[in-house]
């Protein structure tokens, strides 16, 4: 079958590999949709990022939806047509992190796409892949397979907000949206936040804030100062997302949060220098969130309730033949927030 193999920064193939082996237990799937992620394209551009180097040729791709083409022995629950979207995400189960619940903090944990650990995990960039079914959730029909390619970006989003705590009645602020600060205003705003803002450097992304709900959206290229209006009397939010990974995104908020309000980190950059003094004298509760887990049964389930739309974050589809122009403009962040990558 045909796989998106990276081998360095640029070189991204389209190579044959071999039909995966279906074992007692498992699930085949053919995949339909991979959606291109932000870590994806760190491993196109640059090779990796921060020590996390691609050091053998890996199939990329972790975002994916499909439909279940072989059943091995054992396996209850599905059956052959079945559409499903696929966490990426197979933490052992053993180890004293998964024994606690903490499954995204997993010591041997095995993510599709990753070169965190050699010999890397293989991803979901794929005609074919073999599954556990524990991995596998069904889409509902009127839920599309680009929908579903969605379910673990949503993941993500659902796990930042779950760490934000009770969102019920409060003010939002999110930094930066890409498609993880818009999911965060889907989920934020599921979640009960009654006002929701949104800062960004580009005028396609915070258009695209506004589309799934925000309530007021700021281009801080633009205005570098917006964000004062929202400081009188200590700040105005209680909780902020920052989904930027940036120190001047990050910092530049501070002011705008009010007294022991909340910041949770999505974001991944460069090491950050933060005013240790801010943080003390508002008493800021400072959140990491990593991933996700059960979240990704709570994602298919809001889409096939119909409970959120992710719709306006798809901005393209194109075939997997295809995929240097497709990685091209999915790094365009003035025409496209989710660029998906077709394998039929």
């Amino acid at each position: 079958m045909d796989a998106l193999v990276i081998h360095s920064a640029g070189d991204l193939r389209v190579e044959e590999v071999a039909t995966p082996k279906l074992g007692t237990g498992q699930l085949q799937a053919r995949v339909r949709f991979g959606g291109i992620c932000g870590s994806d394209l760190h491993y196109y551009q640059h090779g990796g990022f921060g020590t996390v180097r691609v050091r053998e040729p890996m199939v990329l791709g972790h975002e994916i939806a499909g439909t279940s083409e072989a059943i091995g022995s054992g396996v209850q629950g599905f059956a052959v047509g079945d559409r499903v979207a696929i966490s990426p995400s197979r933490p052992c189960g053993r180890c004293r992190f998964c024994q606690q619940g903490l499954q995204n903090h997993c010591l041997d944990m095995r993510y599709y796409g990753s070169a965190m650990r050699t010999p890397h995990v293989q991803g979901a960039f794929r005609q074919q892949i073999v599954v556990e079914p524990s991995q596998a959730y069904r889409l509902a029909e009127g839920v599309s397979d680009a929908e579903g390619a969605l379910a673990e970006p949503l993941s993500v989003a659902l796990h930042a907000v779950r760490r934000a705590g009770p969102l019920l009645g409060k003010s939002v602020l999110v930094t930066g949206c890409g498609p993880i600060g818009a999911l965060i205003v889907i989920a934020a705003r599921r979640a009960g936040a009654t006002r929701i803002v949104v800062t960004d450097v580009g005028a396609f992304p915070l258009r695209t804030a506004m589309k799934v709900g925000a309530d007021e959206t700021v281009n801080v290229a633009e205005q570098p100062d917006a964000l004062a209006a929202f400081s009188a009397d200590k700040g105005s939010f209680d909780v902020l997302f920052e989904a930027s990974g940036n120190q001047a995104a990050l910092r530049g908020a501070f002011d705008a949060l009010r007294p022991r309000g909340i910041i949770v980190q999505v974001g991944l950059g460069g090491e950050m220098t933060l005013p240790v003094n801010t943080i003390v004298a508002k008493e800021f509760d400072l959140r990491g969130a990593f991933r996700f887990h059960e979240e990704f049964e709570m994602a298919v389930g809001l889409l096939n309730k119909k409970l959120v739309d992710v719709k306006p974050l798809i901005s393209a589809t194109l075939s997997y033949r295809d995929a240097g122009r497709a990685f091209a403009l999915a790094a365009d962040r003035s025409q496209a927030m989710k660029v998906l990558l077709d394998f039929e």
